[in-house]
């Protein structure tokens, strides 16, 4: 499996959530929460601070995630490639 791939395993999408958006381990932390706080600046320390319920790789899996769809992928795509 990809170190990508591995990333991603920590992005779900429940639809009871969010409306089905992606979210970071099943938390009420969506994937376009935390790269829209780093795209205005906020450091990954500041982050961590501010959601001490996030780790390291949760906020690695959010950019993987969101290149991963610019790349064109999906998620079951690269489920489906990492089995």
């Amino acid at each position: 499996m990809s170190g990508n791939a591995k990333l991603l395993e920590r992005v779900t999408a429940r639809p009871e959530v969010f409306g089905g958006k992606p979210i970071v381990r099943d938390m009420r932390i969506s994937v376009e929460f935390v790269l829209s706080l780093l795209s205005q600046g906020t450091t990954q320390d500041e982050l961590l601070d501010d959601y001490p319920e996030l780790e390291p790789e949760d906020i690695r899996a959010c950019i993987a995630y969101a290149h991963t769809v610019i790349a064109g992928d999906t998620l079951a795509s690269v489920s489906v490639a990492a089995s």
